[in-house]
C-alpha cells in the first residue's frame, strides 16, 4: 500500500540521549533536599525505581511518569514528604529536560522539515520521567513543533508502544489508515513490532542506536537522516 503519512519516534531517533547525567543530578539533589537523606541513598533508590520503570514498560506496556517516580522513590527510601513537596519533586523531575535539553540527532530537524513538505507527519513516542508536555517544548525550541499534524505520547494515551492505540490514534489524527503509515524508530520491540502489527511499514533508524541493525525485521533501514532523505525523494 502507498505511504501516505510518516511518523517518527522521539528518543534516539529525532533526539539524542545526552545530558542525562546533568538531569539526573538535578533530580537527585531535589530528593536529597526534601528528604534529608544522602546523595548515595537517593541514587541507590533511583536505580531500583529505574528498573521498575523498565519492567512496567516491557511487561505491562505502559509508561510510568514523574509522579510515579516520587511515589516509588518514597517507597524505596522508606520515608514520606508532604504533598506539596511531592508535587515539587515531580515537577522538578519532569522539567529537568527543559532546563538541560537534549540535542537533535544530526540531520533530524532537516529530515522533519523535508518530510513535512511531502507528507502529513506525526510523532509516536513513549515517555517516562519527561512527559509529553515537556517534549513539546523541545520541539518548539527547535522550530518544528507546528510541522507535526499530531503528537502521540504514551503518558497521554495511557498505553505504550507496541500497543495498537499508539499507532491507530496517530493514523486517525493524520487522516490515514495505519496501513498507510511509515513509522521510523530505533527500537525493534516497540517501534518496528508496533507499526507492523498495525499493518504499516517500519523504518529502523540506526544512526544513533544500532543495536538492532543486524537482526531487524524492519521494511527499511536508515543509517543516517541523509540516507533517509535520499529514500524520501524516491517516494511518490
Amino acid at each position: 500500500m502507498t505511504i501516505k503519512a510518516i511518523t517518527f519516534d522521539f528518543w534516539k531517533t529525532l533526539y539524542q540521549d545526552n545530558r542525562g547525567e546533568t538531569r539526573h543530578k538535578i533530580r537527585m539533589d531535589a530528593f536529597v533536599r526534601h528528604t534529608g537523606l544522602s546523595y548515595d541513598e537517593v541514587t541507590a533508590a533511583s536505580r531500583l525505581v529505574f528498573q521498575e520503570f523498565e519492567r512496567v514498560h516491557k511487561e505491562e506496556q505502559v509508561t510510568l511518569g514523574p509522579h510515579d517516580k516520587v511515589r516509588l522513590m518514597m517507597r524505596e527510601l522508606k520515608t514520606q514528604v508532604s504533598e506539596d513537596a511531592a508535587l515539587e519533586l515531580a515537577e522538578i523531575s519532569a522539567t529537568a529536560i527543559v532546563v538541560h535539553p537534549p540535542d537533535p540527532v544530526e540531520g533530524a530537524v532537516e529530515a522533519v522539515k523535508k518530510t513535512s513538505e511531502k507528507f502529513p507527519i506525526g510523532i509516536i513516542s513513549d515517555t517516562a520521567t519527561s512527559p509529553g508536555r515537556c517534549l513539546r517544548q523541545l520541539l518548539e525550541r527547535d522550530g518544528i513543533l507546528n510541522l507535526f499534524g499530531t503528537l502521540t505520547f504514551s503518558d497521554e494515551v495511557g498505553v505504550a508502544k507496541p500497543q495498537a492505540p499508539m499507532f491507530e490514534l496517530t493514523a486517525q489524527n493524520l487522516g490515514v489508515e495505519p496501513e498507510e503509515m511509515l513509522h521510523i524508530g530505533d527500537l525493534e520491540y516497540t517501534d518496528i513490532l508496533g507499526i507492523q502489527r498495525a499493518g504499516g511499514k517500519a523504518g529502523l533508524f540506526a544512526g544513533y542506536n544500532d543495536v538492532y541493525l543486524e537482526e531487524t525485521k524492519a521494511d527499511y533501514v536508515f543509517r543516517s537522516w541523509a540516507e533517509f532523505l535520499v529514500f524520501l525523494k524516491g517516494l511518490p
